[in-house]
């Protein structure tokens, strides 16, 4: 069977058109039947054992967590600002300034903790002490359990 000319175009006309509706219509199909990840509601993070922090004096406690990146999880490090009032009470701060997001460190000198972008200072419980910072630091949701920190989402203060 031999196919003319026109029927050869009518054929490369719905091979494309064919094409261009499964470049359009598989990437949706594939995000509806296998979301990318995401956090889940309610998930909590082991940030480390508190039995070795000083009541009363935060340290700086270095952990991992998953970050999701499309379909992609990432294993990334980060910290905490992690203050223990007790054994059975504990804050923990996230590491950026209110201001614009710059780390910060505790001083041991003035028992504050000090942003050397523009020199806001927060006191042990994480409120503003002087600015430019518009409001106190951002604290974790902190669980323990079995003298382990865990930590949950982040909220503003």
């Amino acid at each position: 069977m031999q196919t003319g000319r026109r029927g050869f175009f009518q054929a490369a006309i719905y091979g494309l058109w064919g094409l261009i509706t499964a470049n359009l219509t598989l990437p949706a199909a594939a995000y509806l039947f296998f979301p990318p990840h995401s956090r889940r509601e309610g998930e909590w993070i082991e940030a480390g054992d508190i039995k070795d922090l000083k009541p009363g004096t935060p340290e700086e406690m270095v952990f991992r967590r998953n970050r999701v990146d499309g379909w992609k999880v990432v294993s990334e490090k980060t910290t905490a600002w992690v203050l223990k009032k007790s054994d059975t009470e504990v804050i923990a701060f996230a590491p950026q300034c209110t201001h614009l997001g710059c780390a910060y460190h505790w001083n041991d000198r003035t028992h504050e903790f000090l942003c050397p972008c523009h020199t806001s200072t927060f006191s042990p419980e994480g409120q503003v002490l002087t600015g430019p910072a518009p409001r106190a630091l951002d604290r974790y949701e902190t669980r323990l359990q079995g003298g382990k920190l865990l930590l949950g989402k982040i909220r503003t203060a």
